[in-house]
């Protein structure tokens, strides 16, 4: 749904997706893990290193603490992703609040939060995604895509 003011030329467009991934051989808490630290974070919470370089990045892993990571495309064009935690419980919940920015306009504001539970002998992770995409960024699943794509990553990282 896209709703868009004449007066100011804005729009802001919303989108809803939940991903889950089950791991058969990994603890809810190692997959925790792999979100609580920058090393942990380096592994998998990346754009292809062929493709893009770290520019900056700063984590603060606490309630109220902030994440940075800024890179660079190959083409050039530049990418941040500024985030607020807050909420965090070890082991099973992360919630927190990011802004994406390409070339310093913001195109973005999401609500993002990831589950670890118990599976079997494994765990199982949930990510659900609220965002609002802004004045002409129009989504249409692109960012799905992308979470996914990320996720991918974890999973390799984690069964690698």
């Amino acid at each position: 749904m896209t709703v868009q003011t004449t007066e100011t030329n804005r729009s802001v467009a919303h989108g809803v997706f939940t991903i889950e991934r089950t791991y058969a051989s990994v603890t809810p808490q190692r997959v925790f893990d792999a979100f609580a630290s920058v090393e942990g974070k380096h592994g998998w919470f990346t754009a292809p290193n062929d493709q893009w370089d770290i520019v900056e990045r700063t984590m603060d892993f606490t309630v109220g603490g902030r994440e940075r990571l800024k890179g660079r495309w190959k083409s050039g064009l530049v990418t941040e992703f500024d985030a607020t935690y807050f909420d965090i419980i070890p082991g099973e919940r992360i919630v927190y609040a990011y802004e994406m920015r390409l070339d310093g306009r913001k195109i973005s504001v999401s609500l993002a939060t990831f589950e670890f539970k118990r599976s079997g002998a494994g765990a199982k992770l949930i990510m659900t995604e609220q965002g609002a995409f802004l004045d002409g960024y129009d989504d249409n699943g692109s960012r799905e895509r992308g979470s996914r794509g990320i996720i991918d990553k974890l999973s390799a990282y984690l069964e690698g």
